[in-house]
Parts: C-alpha cells; structure tokens; sequence
C-alpha cells in the first residue's frame, strides 16, 4: 500500500517529534508506528517502514560515539549478531501476525513503555566499563532480538536493564552498546520485511528525514525545564493512540 503524498508532511513531523522525544524522554517509536498505522497503513508495513528511521537514528548515534573516541566494537558486534538471530524470529512472526492482535499488542506495549519512560529517571553515572558475564548476556540479548525484531518500541529499557543488571555495566558502555546493537539487528530486521514487501520506501525516508531533524533539535536546544511539559504531552498523546488502537 503506498500513501498520498498529502499524508508525507504529517509523517515528517511525526518522525521529528519522535527524534526529539528519543533525545529528552526516549519511546519515540510510539509515535511513529500508531501514526503510520492511523493513515491507513496496514500494521506490519508501518513496522517495517519503521525500521528505515531506526537505521538512519541509530547510525547517526554510532557516529557520534565513535568520534568522541568510545566506542566497543568487539562488544557490540558480539552482541549484535546475538541479537540478530533474535530479530530474524521476531520480524518474521510480526510478518504474519494478525493486524488486529498486533494493534491491542502494541497499545499494551505503548502503555508499558510509556510508564518505564516516565519512572525510569537518570540512571547513575557508575558502573564497570566492561562486560561481564558473556554466559548470561548472549542469549539476553537473543531475546531481545526477538522483542526486537517484533515490535522495536522500548527495546532500549530492555538493553539497558540486561547490561545493568547482568553486567554492572557503566552507562556510557551501556548508552554505547545500545545504539550498535539496534543498529546492527536492525538490519536482518528491516530485510525480512523487504522481503515479505512490507516497506513503504517513500514514507520511511520522510520518517528517517524528520527523525534526524528531531534528534539533532533535541541535542541542540536546553529541554530541562520543558521536560515535564514534553512528558505531559507524550502521555496525553500515547494514551490516546493506545485507546484507539485497542479499541477501534
């Protein structure tokens, strides 16, 4: 299914808000997948075209890291193609999924991100800058390639949650192996549903465009005392979607 053009301006702010909502709150997949869904694109095509933003998101973040001089390579490839083979699962259950199961799905999804995003706070700055406990890690994070590959949204709570808890790693090795290791599975990820023709090409470069506007307008401007003003809105909004794609 291919949308109007009158439809593309509304998914660049979509992807603008969710770029800027990734940098000072994060869940910014709440945003686009309902939205891409509510203009009449079939649930699996709007989380493939999905995927298109979250190549060009998170590549931009592994730039970044890598030109500030951290960056784990060997950790996050390691890690990567764990949760690669995780992904391939996932995507290709959320092909098949029947459309309605996978709105009240992702209503639900949305509804528990929402709440990690808004509790979850500043996490500490300590922390080992190295991984521990390979043994525990790798098929962690096979299963959140799974989450993944499925649905995307909140994927980062689960990354941070797995290397914090499993391996007291750090927050920058954390923040770090997080955007490589989406990066990297993400890839498998988006080739399944190009495969099953599940990506609307058009519609995910205007998403991938306004993404990046809104992450480097994120970065850019002092959001600290907007913050609770930009939560407020988010629930509003996330609930309201939730509501509707559940129910109707």
């Amino acid at each position: 299914m291919e949308l109007s053009l009158a439809a593309l301006p509304l998914i660049a702010l979509a992807g603008t808000a969710a770029g800027f909502i990734n940098v000072v709150a994060g869940g910014g997949s709440l945003i686009t997948l309902p939205v891409l869904i509510f203009l009449g694109m079939p649930p699996a095509m709007a989380n493939g075209t999905n995927r298109i933003a979250q190549v060009g998101q998170n590549s931009m973040a592994v730039y970044r890291f890598r030109a500030k001089g951290f960056f784990p390579w060997r950790e996050g490839i390691i890690l990567g193609i764990a949760a690669s083979a995780g992904a391939l699962v996932g995507s290709r259950v959320a092909v098949d999924i029947e459309p309605g199961l996978f709105n009240r799905i992702l209503a639900g999804v949305m509804v528990i991100v929402l709440i990690l995003t808004l509790t979850g706070g500043k996490r500490p700055e300590g922390g080992a800058q190295e991984i521990k406990r390979w043994g525990a890690l790798i098929p962690a994070f096979f299963l959140i390639g799974i989450y993944g590959g499925f649905i995307q949204a909140g994927v980062g709570f689960l990354i941070m949650g797995a290397c914090s808890r499993l391996s007291s790693a750090g927050l920058v090795l954390t923040n770090a192996l997080k955007v490589m290791v989406v990066f990297i599975y993400t890839f498998p990820a988006l080739a399944m549903f190009v495969y099953f023709g599940q990506v609307d090409w058009v519609a995910g470069l205007v998403l991938a465009a306004g993404s990046t506007t809104g992450a480097w307008l994120g970065a850019q401007f002092s959001v600290s005392k907007g913050d609770r003003w930009i939560k407020l809105v988010l629930t509003v909004a996330v609930l309201a979607m939730a509501i509707r794609l559940f129910f109707f």
